[in-house]
């Protein structure tokens, strides 16, 4: 069986709280928790690690912008904002929050679950970004720390960068490590062939 979505909602409103909890249960979802307040949402998403998020914006605590902006810095959830207000600047700042799907209300059964699977297929797009990005990272920082142990060896062992090269391979070979491993043992403890 596949794992169900994980939810957390944050609406003030105990009637549209009550509504969103039943439309998702009913369509597969798991509700692992909901609130009225924002800073109580932000509890229920360090407790229960959601896969989604559904915040007002107007909520007593803390607003549902700032609510998605600390949630998009320190937790692994698709945000979607739910509001009355349809105005470009809050829909700007949500945006700029990191919400990645935002519903007007009052929404339709037939609006919700869209709403929710395009911030889920957003958020994994942006993770998915972001491990490339930090593979990429990594690599040029392999590259770099490799490329200076190889300086190192021609300028101080007289060696070709070929034997450089060689030498930081083969000794990554022999000893079973990572060529960036006996890179930087060139670099801060002397390795030398």
């Amino acid at each position: 069986m596949v794992d169900k979505v994980r939810v957390v909602i944050a609406e003030d409103e105990a009637i549209i709280r009550l509504d969103l909890k039943e439309i998702l249960t009913e369509e597969g979802y798991l509700v692992v928790g909901d609130t009225a307040r924002g800073d109580h949402a932000l509890e229920l998403v360090a407790e229960h690690e959601p896969d989604v998020v559904i915040l007002d914006i107007k909520m007593p605590g803390l607003d549902g912008i700032e609510t998605a902006r600390r949630i998009a810095a320190n937790h692994d959830a698709a945000v979607v904002i739910l509001t009355a207000f349809s105005q470009r600047e809050l829909v700007d700042r949500a945006i700029e929050a990191g919400a990645l799907a935002y519903l007007v209300k009052p929404f339709q059964r037939s609006e919700l679950i869209p709403a929710v699977e395009i911030a889920r297929t957003r958020h994994r797009e942006m993770r998915s970004l972001t491990d490339q990005y930090r593979t990429l990272a990594d690599r040029l920082e392999a590259r770099k720390t490799i490329d200076r142990a190889k300086g190192l060896l021609i300028d101080e062992s007289g060696l070709s960068e070929a034997e450089a090269f060689r030498f930081i391979q083969q000794a990554a070979m022999s000893n079973r490590r990572s060529m960036v491993d006996v890179g930087v043992e060139i670099i801060e403890e002397g390795l030398r062939p």
